[in-house]
């Protein structure tokens, strides 16, 4: 690998996808000009940029047109002079307008590229992005990863293409301090709770030295403090984050920047681990970081702190299984493990269930295994019929992973109820062997988009 440079990454794409709009986030600041009119941005803007701990040289190209002459001819030019310069292609389309004719074309031309291309579907916050996304598919580069530029929704995704991408082209931005670590992206993973919980003393615990700063004051952790660690031969990066209060009670300026950047830690984390008090468990804000964690699509697990000062441990362990299935039934069978930082109870447990989720949550399910399981479900409790017409279920395929996602093709399936969908994700958690991982199962109308496919 290449140690230590910076990566080069280029974004684009046809007129009017969002590319500054990325670019501007991706930078942090409002750098290039933004509007609703396409052909604003005519030449190449660089800058620096981060993608949560990746260092970048951002390169905002024109938007691509397949003109041979004029203005728009030197526009494409620079943009192909972006793409041969660049490390990685970030190509965006508009999740809204779908796949053009134009976007077709220039998938064409990066489909012949030797370097990593990342295929990224744009506006595809709520549901107006789906039919983009499942389009995006036939553009022949891979796993279309949905985001809003706007919004910044889905950089969590971006980051771990970014990543892999970056693997592929030999580039390594944060080299092992000795040749005897492992190659290859670190695993994520967030410390979160409530203040005071002992975030930063269990990872001291964890790594076997006192990384962190720790003491019986609420807030000693400001920033989102990323510690290396080597286990079992797993490069494992720890961010140990602020503890979140309840909004209402957040009224300094300092504060609501570690907020944000503990929120920002949850975002870019692939597996967080919830700290609660055994003394105060399950309190509301407890409730609404875990609830945060299953809405980023983060893989889950609770732990329960200060267990040496429980004193009927069997009885309060079953107490506090029975209210993590009743209170967050969307993350049900995530592990909860009971640990003492001071004693090291239960340490040992930790990376081995960080091991097996993160193995869940990046599963992939073959198709047909997934109609095969789609069909037994329906035959056992068929959709309800709405206004005297059946709902009927045709297809199934998972469109992604980490969190795992499903699209069920089915006939009026704007009015398939609820509890219906419920009955599928809890079934695919037990079939697919899924416990604790978050499941997205979007619902859609029309023809099955695989059914030319070889």
């Amino acid at each position: 690998m290449s140690p230590g440079r910076i990566a080069s990454l280029a974004i684009v794409g046809r007129p009017n996808v969002g590319k500054s709009t990325l670019f501007n986030r991706l930078a942090g600041k409002p750098m290039a000009i933004v509007d609703d009119r396409p052909g604003v941005t005519r030449d190449r803007r660089e800058a620096r940029g981060r993608l949560g701990d990746i260092d970048l040289r951002l390169v905002d190209t024109a938007g691509y047109e397949d003109s041979a002459t004029g203005i728009e001819a030197r526009m494409r030019q620079q943009t192909e002079i972006a793409l041969a310069e660049a490390d990685i292609c970030l190509f965006l389309i508009d999740g809204r307008e779908g796949v053009t004719a134009l976007d077709e074309r220039f998938g064409a031309l990066l489909r012949e590229t030797s370097k990593p291309v990342i295929l990224v579907v744009n506006k595809a916050e709520g549901s107006r992005g789906d039919d983009g996304i499942l389009e995006a598919w036939n553009l022949g580069l891979g796993e279309p990863i949905p985001i809003s530029a706007a919004h910044g929704e889905g950089l969590g995704e971006l980051y771990q293409a970014v990543r892999q991408a970056m693997e592929e082209a030999g580039i390594d931005d944060d080299p092992p301090e000795t040749e005897e670590d492992e190659e290859g992206a670190p695993l994520r993973i967030a410390v979160a709770g409530r203040p005071n919980v002992g975030k930063s003393t269990l990872i001291n615990a964890l790594i076997g030295q006192e990384r962190l700063i720790t003491g019986p004051e609420a807030g000693l952790t400001r920033d989102a403090i990323a510690v290396d660690w080597l286990w079992d031969g797993q490069r494992v990066r720890l961010h140990d984050t602020a503890g979140l209060r309840k909004r209402g009670k957040v009224d300094d300026r300092l504060e609501r920047m570690s907020a944000a950047d503990t929120l920002r830690a949850i975002k870019f984390a692939e597996i967080v681990l919830l700290l609660i008090d055994a003394e105060r468990p399950f309190e509301k804000q407890d409730l609404n970081i875990a609830d945060r964690v299953e809405t980023e699509g983060r893989g889950l697990i609770v732990l329960v702190t200060k267990w040496d000062l429980v004193k009927d441990k069997a009885a309060t362990l079953a107490e506090l299984h029975e209210k993590f299935d009743r209170l967050l039934p969307q993350v049900r069978g995530a592990p909860l493990i009971p640990v003492s930082a001071l004693t090291g109870f239960g340490l040992d447990k930790i990376m081995p269930a960080v091991a097996a989720l993160h193995k869940n949550w990046s599963v992939k399910v073959k198709t047909r295994d997934l109609n095969d399981w789609l069909s037994e479900m329906v035959a056992r409790h068929p959709p309800p019929a709405v206004d005297g017409k059946r709902i009927r279920p045709k297809y199934m395929a998972q469109t992604k992973a980490r969190p795992p996602t499903f699209v069920l093709m089915a006939s009026r399936a704007g009015q398939l109820p609820d509890s219906y969908k419920r009955y599928l994700v809890n079934g695919l958690r037990e079939a697919f062997e899924l416990p604790g991982v978050p499941i997205r199962l979007i619902v859609k109308a029309g023809k099955n988009p695989y059914a030319d496919k070889g």
